[in-house]
């Protein structure tokens, strides 16, 4: 949510803009590197106070936050943040994989994927207004209200499981390196760079497509936040209806049609905002429709390391993050933004082929021997 009031922000440490942007930086990488290890080291935990231990130190968080004016504790305070999220989050959404019915799986994982891929569709939007309106602040009150209330929901929802059979550190590595998990979290964290390149660099996009890209800006983040929110519940209705196969698919064909179509229209410039609207509504809900299926197609391969395979999503889509941000302003600095859609389209064609790969005639489980722990595995 603070990469929409960046410029609050900088005033508010008093540092310069490209020094706070480190903040959300730092953020991602100590998730990208702490998601896998946790979910390593508590494989075995108990979930349940896992999670609530985590979401309460997160909100108290970002409640200490909005007291602070000093850039160095705000670092700290965000790696604290990052490592708490590092922890919960996979756990969470193994959790609701193994605990949902076969057939509302997808439906299940779209709801927590509204808050990982809506974090970025509808967060900063969010999080710019009320900075804007009320300080930037206001945003961390705002981040540690949503996690308090959380806390609560998932204290309220969230079932003790019992333990996982313990299962060999090397046997999990062999395990989570085969095909069908390795090259799935290559082709996510593709799919990830290539959206962010654009996303990130959107507004000198929209000042050089369009006749007041300036004037826009706003509304074009808002429309994709609300298409990107819907693609996400839409993507977990296709997962059920259609199989994750099927929808992985549709979702990254029709987003790269998008991004080439954007590449053509930056040679006819200026556009109408009457032809960009439409595609940014579809651009919206196709950039988030294929990931409650990419995330129940790894809980279908990976068996009882489902934790361990979607901490590993997880880390595999920061540092998309972090790497489709450099990359972009690499393009911006060395071209034009009209070349960021060309390079998102590469981009995801990449990753439609390698996740393609990843899934075909993939069995559940990894292994015989992983799957073998739990005689009900994922399929219950």
């Amino acid at each position: 949510m603070i990469s929409g009031i960046l410029p609050e922000l900088a005033d508010g440490l008093s540092v310069s803009e490209a020094v706070a942007g480190q903040l959300v930086t730092v953020f991602s990488l100590t998730i990208a590197v702490a998601t896998p290890v946790a979910g390593f080291l508590l494989f075995r935990a108990a979930r349940r106070t896992v999670v609530l231990t985590a979401l309460g130190v997160f909100t108290v968080v970002n409640f200490v936050a909005a007291l602070v004016d000093h850039y160095a504790v705000m670092v700290v305070l965000r790696i604290i943040a990052a490592l708490a999220a590092s922890a919960a989050t996979p756990l969470i959404f193994a959790s609701t994989a193994e605990l949902a019915p076969d057939r509302l799986r997808g439906r299940y994982l779209s709801v927590l994927a509204v808050g990982i891929t809506g974090s970025i569709a509808f967060g900063v939007p969010l999080g710019s207004w009320i900075g804007t309106a009320l300080g930037w602040q206001a945003t961390f009150t705002a981040m540690g209200c949503c996690g308090a209330l959380s806390l609560l929901l998932v204290a309220a929802s969230l079932p003790e499981t019992e333990p996982k059979a313990p299962v060999p550190f090397r046997e999990q590595v062999r395990a989570l390196s085969a095909r069908p998990i390795s090259l799935a979290l290559a082709g996510g964290a593709l799919a990830v760079m290539g959206s962010v390149m654009l996303l990130t660099y959107l507004a000198p996009f929209l000042q050089g497509l369009l006749h007041d890209g300036d004037g826009v800006r706003a509304l074009v983040f808002a429309v994709l936040g609300v298409a990107g929110t819907v693609g996400v519940f839409a993507g977990g209705w296709a997962t059920d209806r259609l199989g994750p196969d099927r929808t992985i698919r549709l979702g990254l064909v029709v987003f790269v049609a998008v991004m080439a179509t954007l590449a053509a229209l930056w040679t006819l410039r200026p556009v109408p905002l009457y032809v960009f609207m439409p595609l940014v509504v579809v651009w919206g809900v196709t950039a988030y429709l294929s990931a409650p299926a990419v995330q129940a197609r790894l809980h279908h391969v990976a068996g009882d390391l489902t934790a361990q395979a979607l901490a590993l999503n997880t880390s595999a889509g920061y540092l998309g993050i972090a790497v489709g941000g450099a990359l972009g302003g690499l393009i911006l600095s060395h071209a034009t933004a009209g070349w960021l859609p060309t390079a998102t389209a590469v981009t995801c064609a990449l990753a439609l082929g390698l996740l393609t790969l990843a899934f075909r005639g993939a069995a559940h489980g990894p292994s015989a021997d992983t799957s073998t722990n739990d005689p009900q595995g994922a399929t219950k």
